[in-house]
C-alpha cells in the first residue's frame, strides 16, 4: 500500500463538503455548528457509546441507521450542548435539528445523522440552530475542513483532522478525510469522543460496518485520558463511491481497511495528546501476550492508570505502578516472566533491575513517553494511548459549568 497523507480533513474526499455556522450555543461565542454533506447517497457505518445514559443524538442516529440499513447524506454536529439527560424533550429537539438539516440538503430526515458535544443536562436552543442551518454555505476545501474541526472543539486546545489517499490495485485513487474532538471525559467504551470520517471509496454499508468495529477496538477504544466514559461517543464513517467504478474487491478492501485504520489511529493519538491539562502523550506497547485482546487489555489498563499518569507527570520512574496496572488488567501473564521498559531503559525482567534512573527520568520528561511491556507468553500485541494527569486537569473540570 502506498499511502499519501497530507493537509486536509473531513471535506477532502470527492463529493463531500462542509458548512460551518454560529448558533449561539456556546456562551463564549464563535462557530458551534457543522453540517457535513455528501453530494450523493452514501454508505454509512458507526459505533456509539455503551454508556446507558446515552444522549438524544446517539439514540436518533442509531434509529436512522437501522431504518435505512446504513445509508446517509449528511451529519449535523453541534458543540456547546450534549443534549444528554434531556428526556423526551431532548429527542424532540434533535429531531427538529435533523429535519432542518435534511431540508437544507434536500433529503429525508432519516438520511441525516446527528451528533452533539458539550454540557450534559442542557436543552438545545432549537430555534437558533434551525435559523443557523438555513444560512449555512457548503464548501469543499482544506480551509473549510480546518474550520469545521475547530467548530466542534470544546475543551480541546487544537483541532484534530487527517487526510490521506491511496492507489488501489486497479489504478483508482481513493481518499479518506476525517476530524475528531475530545480532550476530557475520555475513556473508551466504544470511543469516548466524536469522530467523523468521509471517503469516496465505493464500499457498501455492510462491509463498512464489518471493517469499522475491529478498527475502533484497536484505535479509539485504546485511548484513555481520565477514566470517564461520555454519553455522546460516536464514530461515523460515510463512503459515497464518488471515485467511480465497481465496488472494492477483497484485495482493495484490505488496502482501504489499512487506510481507514491509519486515519482512526492518527485521530485517536491526537485526542490522547490533547488531554485536558496534559503535557505528555503516553504510548503503551505490549508484546508477547497470549492474544491481541490480552495485549490490548494490558496496554489500555496501564495507559488508563491514574498512578501511572501521575508518575509520568512527575517524571518518577516508578515501574511498580506499571506492573501493578498490568497485573489487574484481566489478561493472562506470569509476573516472573514479564519485562518492562521505560523507553529504552529496562527496569524489570521478572525481578527488579538496576537501571539508570536519570535516563529514565529524561524519557518521562519527553513529549511522548513510550512504555513497553513484553509478557513472553505468545504472539499477541497491542498499543494504547493516554496522557499524564495534572493539576490543570483538576482545575478545568472543577470549573466546567462555572
Amino acid at each position: 500500500m502506498s499511502l499519501a497523507a497530507g493537509r486536509g480533513g473531513v471535506a477532502s474526499a470527492r463529493g463531500f463538503s462542509v458548512g460551518i455556522g454560529e448558533a449561539g450555543i456556546r456562551e463564549s461565542g464563535g462557530p458551534d455548528l457543522v453540517l457535513i454533506e455528501s453530494d450523493r447517497p452514501a454508505s454509512a457505518a458507526a459505533t456509539f457509546t455503551t454508556n446507558l445514559m446515552r444522549a438524544a443524538p446517539v439514540l436518533l442516529a442509531e434509529e436512522a441507521l437501522a431504518d435505512t440499513g446504513g445509508g446517509a447524506r449528511g451529519i449535523i454536529v453541534n458543540a456547546g450542548c450534549a443534549n444528554a439527560g434531556t428526556g423526551a424533550g431532548g429527542l424532540d429537539d434533535a429531531r427538529a435539528v435533523v429535519a432542518a438539516a435534511a431540508d437544507h440538503l434536500g433529503c429525508e430526515p432519516y438520511e441525516v445523522l446527528p451528533a452533539s458535544t458539550g454540557l450534559i443536562g442542557s436543552r438545545l436552543p432549537v430555534r437558533q440552530i434551525v435559523d443557523a442551518i438555513g444560512g449555512l454555505r457548503l464548501r469543499r476545501s482544506a480551509t473549510a475542513s480546518g474550520r469545521a474541526a475547530r467548530a466542534i472543539m470544546t475543551t480541546d486546545t487544537r483541532p484534530k483532522q487527517h487526510a490521506a489517499s491511496v492507489r488501489l490495485g486497479d489504478g483508482r485513487t481513493v481518499t479518506i478525510g476525517g476530524m475528531a474532538k475530545g480532550a476530557g471525559m475520555i475513556h473508551p467504551q466504544m470511543a469516548t469522543m466524536l469522530a467523523f470520517l468521509t471517503t469516496d471509496a465505493p464500499i457498501g454499508s455492510a462491509s463498512l460496518r464489518t471493517l469499522l468495529g475491529p478498527i475502533v477496538d484497536r484505535t479509539f477504544n485504546q485511548v484513555s485520558i481520565d477514566g470517564d466514559t461520555s454519553t455522546n461517543d460516536a464514530v461515523i464513517v460515510l463512503a459515497n463511491g464518488a471515485v467511480g467504478g465497481p465496488a472494492l474487491d477483497a484485495a482493495d478492501q484490505r488496502t482501504f481497511a489499512d487506510m481507514l485504520e491509519a486515519a482512526c489511529r492518527a485521530l485517536a493519538v491526537a485526542i490522547a495528546a490533547d488531554g485536558e491539562g496534559a503535557r505528555h502523550l503516553i504510548e503503551v506497547t505490549v508484546h508477547g501476550a497470549a492474544s491481541d485482546a490480552d495485549a490490548r487489555a494490558v496496554a489500555r489498563t496501564v495507559a488508563a492508570s491514574s498512578l501511572v499518569k501521575t508518575a509520568v507527570h512527575g517524571a518518577d520512574p516508578n515501574w511498580g505502578r506499571i506492573a501493578a496496572a498490568a497485573g489487574r488488567s484481566g489478561a493472562r501473564l506470569d509476573p516472573e516472566r514479564i519485562r518492562i521498559h521505560i523507553g529504552p531503559v529496562p527496569v524489570y525482567d521478572g525481578n527488579p533491575l538496576p537501571f539508570d534512573e536519570a535516563h529514565a527520568r529524561r524519557v518521562l520528561r519527553g513529549r511522548t513517553v513510550p512504555l513497553v511491556l513484553d509478557l513472553l507468553d505468545g504472539e499477541g500485541s497491542g498499543t494504547a494511548w493516554g496522557c499524564d494527569l495534572s493539576a490543570e486537569y483538576v482545575a478545568i473540570n472543577s470549573e466546567y459549568t462555572t
